[in-house]
């Protein structure tokens, strides 16, 4: 059976910036192994539903819950790979930080965060398959605040 893990790709939106400059992704440095970069995510506990997994990792690893973030709808990736020769599964919702000021607070399982755009995020990410996720998650992001300008007349 494969490891399981589930997370949020978090962005934020800055408004004194015109697309695509204005689009920043939240990106944690773990304080083990390599020092890798990754969105928060985490193992599924017993019981536990999958979103409810990434809702609780979120906010065991930055501080972040419900009330901070806005769920895109219709994103979800599955990212397949092995670790130490064990087959593991991470699903990823997309989700945009409702204030971009919002303090980041890390766990012990973090060392350092950055919010970076897009080509740095994917310089930072490594693996490809997390920054197909990550320029998917642009791609995703900019419909989302399309629609959102677009409802209200803004277009």
């Amino acid at each position: 059976m494969a490891l399981r893990a589930c997370g949020f790709v978090i962005f934020r939106r800055l408004v004194q910036k015109p697309p695509p400059d204005n689009i920043e992704f939240l990106l944690l440095q773990t304080s083990y192994g390599e020092h890798h970069w990754t969105p928060p995510k985490g193992h599924v506990d017993p019981g536990e539903d999958d979103f409810t997994t990434a809702s609780r990792e979120t906010q065991e690893e930055a501080g972040l819950g419900k009330d901070h973030l806005r769920m895109v709808d219709g994103f979800l990736q599955r990212l397949h790979y092995q670790v130490r020769g064990k087959d593991k599964e991470v699903l990823y919702w997309l989700a945009e930080l409702r204030d971009p000021n919002t303090q980041i607070v890390l766990s012990d399982e973090h060392q350092d965060y950055r919010w970076a755009k897009l080509e740095e995020a994917c310089k930072l990410a490594k693996y490809q398959d997390l920054q197909d996720t990550l320029t998917a998650a642009q791609r995703s992001g900019f419909v989302a605040l399309f629609l959102k300008t677009s409802e209200r007349g803004d277009s």
